[in-house]
């Protein structure tokens, strides 16, 4: 399936709750923000119908977001349920890692083989100012069980925040000489939460390249938006993802679908197509297929990112966008 400037598209970002354990500073609002009611939701049953629909349009990849995806009752049930469809050839998971332990070997059993990990220090105190609990151990617990059950590559991913954490840039590189970790350094997006300013990609590669020499590589399997890099006595390698200083428009590839079943072809996009709406009003999988078809060939050239937009301007979070 092709948009209409010739990109294939054929990756799902699927959200499956907009509910999570944690209250990142970068993430949501200082204010409460209501949680959909749980008939807002779309079903197990709804999100592996519309996964298969999307299969059969071409998608061949898709990443379970949330909020928190392991917050979700049963969510490897739906793991083992998503890997039997047919035309699926990637199924990871993206996660903060805090009820990550106790689930590792069943999401691995399951079909999960990849997964990303949110963690954004490496120091506990500001662990619980960043995200407002004092998880860190148990995010470290989750990361280690994932190494010992078999996942590959887990991925680190790191947002920076000027002043809060950018002085651990090197610390958490340096990750990547013990463990074969993939450490993800992303810019922050605007949200006007009060999080902060972040740092360019450029900012933290010249950070990296007085640290060590910088080898650029290429990641197996991979045609994200990362720039990938190793040092020469690594065991993993460090990504850098710049949606805002390098943008990646032109290349890519995927789709969000909110857990209340509205599919976004951008992730700045003011409007979703309301699925959840055709499922619920009997429509076949043609009429569905057909309305997905009609969404991607309209997905913008590139994002409509300017000074004055922020995800706040936007009529939901970005942790009720999957990210």
């Amino acid at each position: 399936m092709h948009d209409s400037y010739q990109r294939r598209i054929d990756y799902l970002r699927l959200s499956i709750t907009d509910r999570c354990n944690l209250r990142c500073v970068y993430c949501r609002p200082p204010e409460e923000l209501p949680f959909l009611p749980h008939e807002a939701i779309l079903s197990y049953e709804e999100i592996l119908r519309l996964a298969r629909i999307a299969l059969d349009l071409g998608l061949s990849k898709i990443r379970l977001t949330g909020g928190e995806p392991l917050v979700r009752r049963e969510v490897v049930y739906l793991c083992r349920q998503l890997m039997r469809l047919a035309g699926l050839e990637s199924l990871t998971l993206t996660t903060n890692g805090v009820l990550l332990a106790p689930l590792a070997e069943e999401l691995y059993r399951a079909g999960i083989k990849r997964l990303n990990i949110s963690l954004d220090t490496l120091n506990p105190q500001r662990y619980a100012q960043i995200t407002g609990r004092d998880y860190f151990q148990r995010v470290w617990e989750g990361i280690a069980a994932a190494q010992e059950v078999g996942f590959a590559p887990i991925k680190i991913n790191v947002v920076l925040l000027a002043g809060l954490n950018d002085d651990e840039i090197e610390a958490l590189a340096g990750l990547t000489y013990r463990y074969p970790f993939h450490v993800r350094f992303i810019e922050l997006m605007p949200t006007d939460f009060g999080a902060g300013s972040g740092l360019t990609g450029a900012e933290v590669l010249a950070r990296l390249a007085r640290l060590d020499t910088l080898v650029p590589t290429q990641s197996a399997r991979s045609n994200g938006p990362a720039r990938h890099y190793r040092f020469p006595r690594g065991q993993g390698k460090i990504g850098l993802i710049s949606p805002l200083s390098q943008h990646f428009c032109a290349s890519c590839n995927r789709l969000r679908l909110t857990a209340d079943g509205r599919l976004f072809t951008c992730l700045f996009a003011e409007e979703g197509l309301d699925l959840k709406a055709l499922l619920r009003q009997g429509a076949p999988d043609a009429a569905i297929s057909e309305a997905i078809r009609r969404a991607v060939w309209q997905k913008p050239r590139e994002a409509p990112l300017r000074p004055t937009l922020s995800r706040k301007c936007l009529p939901r979070p970005m942790a009720a966008m999957g990210g």
